[in-house]
């Protein structure tokens, strides 16, 4: 693995997103999570999963500067697809996944956050989809993830302000499980992980899989549209100088087309 590390003790599985400064996510690691949650989706020496970041942040966004590289609208509605994909992957998996989020989970990182079962924080970490900010939309089914954690109106106001919240806020709209002082927060995570890793394997891949009822019938509808609106959004002039706005660090114009 170029950008994870994964090491396993006493049933626990800890993966780090490994790429300064910001572990902001790309198709490579994108590939990487795939490859490594169907490794261990039938290893019996990982019962608890437990995703973190190295560094500063848990995951600062998306590369930004890599998505520039798509030429077309149907390139970018690919792209959101594969993304929703492997978070969709992770909602559905057997076993329990812990995000570990310090620092900041924003934009694709919240996304990555929100397809875990259970959030732990530190209490000053900002949470955030920031992507309209770029002109941009979210695109890894962020706009059907978050409304189900803090409301529909709390998601508008996160999404069209593109103001994070913090840790402790997250714990009280409970978009986060925990907060906790960023030196405890790793202690804390691994204390849950091994409680929940003592639990019989059979009973927690039925409880998962369970949980998965509640979503409501069109979330699958609403993620597909997501995919299509953000290809078609990123094609636009706004999304462009959105983005050029965002690498030369300076306050964007958007025209409305």
């Amino acid at each position: 693995m170029e950008f994870l590390q994964v090491e396993t003790n006493e049933y626990i599985t800890t993966i780090t997103l490994n790429r300064p400064p910001a572990n902001a996510l790309s198709q490579a690691i994108f590939k990487e999570l795939s490859d490594v949650f169907i490794d261990m989706r039938e290893d019996e020496r990982t019962r608890v999963i437990v995703l973190q970041g190295e560094g500063r942040f848990f995951c600062a966004g998306a590369d930004i500067k890599e998505f520039t590289t798509l030429q077309h609208a149907d390139d970018y509605e690919v792209l959101a697809k594969n993304g929703q994909r492997v978070f969709e992957y992770m909602e559905n998996y057997p076993k329990p996944i812990i995000a570990s989020i310090h620092g900041a989970a924003l934009g694709g990182g919240l996304e990555l956050a929100m397809s875990c079962h259970i959030r732990l924080v530190s209490e000053n970490a900002k949470l955030g989809l920031p992507e309209l900010q770029l002109g941009l939309i979210p695109g890894f089914a962020g706009t059907q993830r978050l409304p189900r954690y803090v409301g529909t109106g709390k998601a508008a106001e996160m999404m069209l302000t593109s103001e994070p919240i913090t840790g402790k806020e997250a714990v009280k709209l409970t978009l986060a499980n925990h907060a906790y002082s960023e030196e405890d927060l790793k202690e804390e995570t691994l204390k849950l992980a091994k409680k929940i890793a003592k639990k019989s394997p059979v009973s927690i891949k039925a409880a998962l899989e369970l949980l998965q009822y509640t979503k409501s019938s069109n979330f699958h509808e609403g993620v597909e549209k997501e995919a299509h609106l953000f290809g078609k959004v990123f094609d636009s002039n706004d999304a462009k100088e959105g983005v050029s706005a965002f690498i030369e660090k300076r306050e964007p114009s958007f025209s409305g087309r």
